[in-house]
Parts: C-alpha cells; structure tokens; sequence
C-alpha cells in the first residue's frame, strides 16, 4: 500500500481542501472508492483500524465518526481509498455549508490522477452518506455509483429539519455529537447579529422549554458560536419554505444507481432511518435497500465491505457479480431473527391493519362502541404529566392487544391516528411501540389473573413525535401510514385548550415478528429524559427531546365517532 496524506487539492474559488489517498502498490490504474465528510480524516485509515479493533456499540471505545470503511479491504480487492476533509473542517480551509461544486471539483482531480481509471465510487456510512448523496446530485461524470448506508436526510439535505426532526419535537443529537466536531467554529464576544436573525434569538431565548434545559440555552446565549447546528434547530425549529419542492428537484438530479440502508437502532436518531427510505421511494434510478438489525455497527466500520465491493464490482469493474439478480429490498425481522426480502418498501402485499385503542388498555382489531352503548364510552383516558425541572417520572397510558394467538410479522412504517384534548396550548405526543412477552396467561376475575402480569420482558421497538402545534397536514403528500406535516413556520398553531383535535402522528418504520403468546404494546406519554447525568446520556446516539416546561393533562379519546387506532403493517404468513 502507498499512502500519501495532507494532500492539497484547490477547487475553482481558490478554497484548499485537503485529503489522503491509499494505493495498491503496483503502477496500474484502479477504479476510486472516494469517501468524504465532516469527520476528521486522520481517524479513518488504517493505522487506527491497526490498533483499534472492531468495537460494538456498548464498548467504551466505541467511536462513532470513524466510518469512512475498511481501506486494507478495499487495497485488497483493487480499488483506491480516497478520503477528504470538507471545506470548513479540520484542516481544509473555507466555510462548510457554502459549497455546491466541490465533489465535482474533488472527483476531478482524482480523475486526473496516473492511479485513477476514470470510475469513481463512493463509500462511507452516516455523514460519509449525506456526502454521497450531494455529490451525485453534482453530477460528475466519473461518478458511476454510489452506496449511502446510514443515508442522512432526503428532504433539506445533510440535516434536513424533516427527516431529522419527524413532526417538530427538538432533539439534542447535535448536541450529543458536539464533543466529535471537526468543523471550524472560532469564539469571540457575542455580537449583535442581523436584524431578522436577532429576532429568532430573542424570541429562542425567551422560551420557557429551551431555558429549563440549561445545557441547550447556554448554546443560545453564545449566539450560534458553538454547536451551531443545535444552535440553529433552537432559533429556527421549523422546516424553511420551499424546502420540499427543492428536495423534490434535487431527486431528479440523481442520475446514477445507489445502494442505501439503515439499521433498526437508527430510529432514535431520525435522520438516516427517514433518509434510506425517502432517497429509495423518490429517486428512480436502479437502487437497492437494505434494512438491518438493531445493534449499532461497530466502529472502526467494516461490516457489509463484501456487499459494498460487490456492488462496485459491478458497476465500476463490469463484472457480473449478480447484485442486480436479487430483490431490491433486504431487511432484518426482529424476533424472527432472519433476513427477508422484498419487491420494495413498503411491502406491496402488506395488509395494512387498524389496531384500535380500547377500554382498560386494550389494543384491538375491533371497532369501538358507539354511542348506543353509553355515554361512559365517550370518557377519555387521562394522563398528567409534570415537567423535567419536578419530576424524572414519565407518565403514560399503555395499550396492548391479548397474547397473540400466532405470529405476527409487522414490516413497514407506521402510522397513530388520535383523538385528544390538552389543557394547555401545546404538548409533545411521543409514542412508543414495543413488543411485550412472552406470556400466555389471560385475565380473568380470578386473583393473580386480574392485569398483565409484572416484569414481562419489553423490547422498544421505534417511535414517533409530534408537536401539538405541528400537527397541520399537507393532505398532498400524506399517506396513510406516512403523514406528511407541513412543518413550516407559518403551519405552526397552538392549539385550543380543551379543544379535541385530531393528531396524525408518524410511527418510525420497523421490521420484527411478534411471537404468539406475546404482546403488542403501544406507550402514550409526552415527555422524555436524559440517562445521565449533566444533560448528557448514557448511549450517545438515543438522543433525549425538548419537552414541555408546563404541567399538562392529556385525554385520549377512544370511540367510535373518534376511533383512536394504530395502523400497523401486517405481513401475511
């Protein structure tokens, strides 16, 4: 192998971006394996993989950025390693975010190298990912391929507000990542900013949600000097105009094949979860998915390297690897634990089902009671729930279904349709669906039977959020089991109290089979909490939400002129 780092590469404005290159040691060309982003590129090569081994996600040292791939993989196989440092991060000069053209100008210059064949592909996973989506809209010629794993936002780019903040419930993952920032973020006195932008600060600093959490207001008082990325989220929390038609455009810009893909554990911090799917249903070139398990890959990352020379073998050396033989969609069944496949996502032979939320905590495939069996059928379940600054307690109502009589495979995204009242004028909705069992008692009036027994193993299984005032639909573009916000400044609404309102609440897809005997779980509540302690959490990627500074008392209404239901994607056997 020979290596050369720090090289400088200047793009067409005159910016200097730096990267280093991993060859074969032979004096032939190769196809590129071209990665770029964000993290620092002098944790990436192989010289760190040499004395950090494969560390699962509970280790210690386990360290998220190291994910450009495995380069003694891909010398192995006969590609190049090209990995670079975006404009405005660790050593390469410039601003980041103020570039449209420097992939292009990146895969240039690679293309001119005496070591480069003239095929570019790319790799890397999560910010590697968001990389490779930008640079295939740029359209190098060179650039034949792609294979985003970890795929980053499709609507708004590398973080965009929808995929990143599904129904406008703020979150501290950018926060959380601080600590691995490579961007360039020089402090000074913080200065007035320009008029429209002193607004939005003003206004975030007076927000009774943002200064419970000290952590995050100390960020704003800084006026976006650090983490600018959380700081931003806090003045602006919501979706700029316009963003979804332009993302609607730049799909048509990507005119390549891809190989995009997420794992199950990727629900708790949005982004990539929503990115694979979005990117995979709205670009139509020859693509396939691949959804994964729950477990984090592990870092230094190398999992999936044979799938990913597979796909290059195939698209940058002209060899039939089969790739395009197979079905298009590859995922992981939680309790099956067994990879399927499919035509596509969502599964076209998916019977989408109503599970409806009952009396005494029940979850049913039956209607509910009309009005012909009481008023008392019109009572609400109600729930109070205290802020952070009083209480670590989260206050819920639970749904769940009987044992299940046989298995039940639930592939797909989810939707929650409820019917509910506040008392103030607005509230976080976060449901959680989890499988729950095994068990195979019933309840029955005898002592011991009365309620689901304690203790029953709980497998969370994903989530979903919305803003109470968020909750304006754009009727255009929503599914039923994907509700599509508006999301924008001007579709924010408080909401009336007492006033019942129909919430759709987007569910985070998830592929798992329910055993029989066990139980599906629904969770209601509005409030999450950090794990650790000084704001922080005990697994760095489960990101904890901005929740109410107000006590306020939820009711959840459960009839049948407002059938609060669950829709779930069911599989037949």
């Amino acid at each position: 192998m020979i290596v050369e780092r720090d090289i400088p590469v200047v793009m067409r404005d005159g910016t200097r971006l730096v990267l280093d290159v991993y060859r074969p040691d032979a004096a032939i060309r190769y196809p590129v394996l071209y990665a770029c982003s964000l993290h620092n590129k002098d944790i990436q090569g192989p010289d760190i993989a040499d004395v950090l081994p494969p560390q699962p996600a509970h280790a210690p040292l386990w360290f998220g950025p190291i994910e450009a791939g495995n380069t003694r993989h891909f010398i192995a196989n006969g590609y190049v390693h090209v990995i670079a440092q975006p404009r405005g991060s660790a050593k390469s000069e410039g601003q980041y975010g103020h570039e449209e053209t420097d992939h292009y100008d990146l895969i240039e210059w690679i293309t001119r190298q005496p070591w480069c064949d003239g095929n570019v592909g790319m790799v890397g996973i999560s910010g590697y990912a968001g990389e490779q989506w930008r640079a295939a809209a740029q359209g190098h010629p060179a650039l034949k391929a792609i294979f985003p794993y970890d795929a980053c936002s499709a609507y708004g780019g590398m973080f965009g507000f929808r995929d990143f903040v599904p129904g406008g419930v703020l979150h501290t993952f950018p926060y959380l990542l601080d600590v691995f920032s490579t961007v360039h973020e020089s402090r000074d006195r913080p200065t007035e900013l320009p008029p429209e932008q002193e607004d939005l600060w003003r206004e975030a600093m007076g927000n009774p949600d943002f200064k419970q959490y000290i952590n995050l207001y100390n960020i704003l008082t800084q006026k976006g000097q650090r983490t600018f990325l959380m700081y931003h989220l806090l003045t602006s929390p919501w979706e700029a105009d316009g963003v979804v038609e332009r993302s609607e455009e730049t799909y048509k810009k990507i005119k390549i094949p891809f190989y995009t893909g997420s794992g199950a554990y990727a629900y708790t911090y949005k982004l990539h979860w929503l990115g694979a799917q979005h990117y995979f249903q709205n670009v139509e070139q020859p693509k396939k998915l691949i959804f994964t398990g729950p477990a984090h890959l592990e870092r230094p990352f190398h999992q999936y390297h044979d799938e990913i020379i597979r796909w290059y073998d195939y698209w940058l050396k002209g060899k039939d690897t089969g790739i395009l033989d197979e079905p298009p969609v590859r995922y992981w069944l939680m309790g099956a634990n067994a990879w399927r496949t499919a035509s596509d996502w969502p599964l076209p032979e998916t019977e989408w089902t109503k599970f409806y939320l009952s009396q005494w905590e029940g979850l049913t495939t039956e209607a509910p009671l009309g009005s012909e069996a009481g008023a008392s059928v019109r009572e609400p379940d109600v729930f109070t729930q205290m802020p952070l600054t009083r209480t670590v307690k989260v206050e819920r109502l639970r749904y769940m279904t009987d044992p299940l009589p046989q298995d039940v495979d639930v592939v797909g995204p989810i939707a929650l349709t409820l019917y509910a009242a506040i008392d103030q004028s607005d509230t976080n909705w976060i449901v959680v669906l989890k499988d729950v069992g095994p068990d195979v008692s019933v309840r029955t009036a005898r002592e011991g039977e009365r309620a689901v027994p304690q203790g029953l193993p709980e497998r969370e299984l994903t989530r979903g959020w919305l803003k109470a005032s968020y909750r304006a639909l754009d009727e255009k573009r929503s599914k039923p089991w994907e509700p599509f916000h508006k999301l924008t400044r001007a579709a924010v609404a408080p909401v009336v109290p007492g006033e019942i309102v129909e919430y759709r609440i987007q569910i985070l897809g998830t592929a798992n089979r329910f055993k029989a005997g066990h139980r599906i779980c629904l969770d209601v509540t509005s409030m999450d909490v950090p794990t650790g302690t000084g704001a922080m959490t005990n697994v760095e990627y489960i990101p904890y939400h901005v929740c109410s500074s107000q006590t306020v008392t939820h009711r959840v209404y459960r009839d049948a002129e407002r059938p609060s239901h669950l829709l779930l994607p069911i599989i037949p056997a």
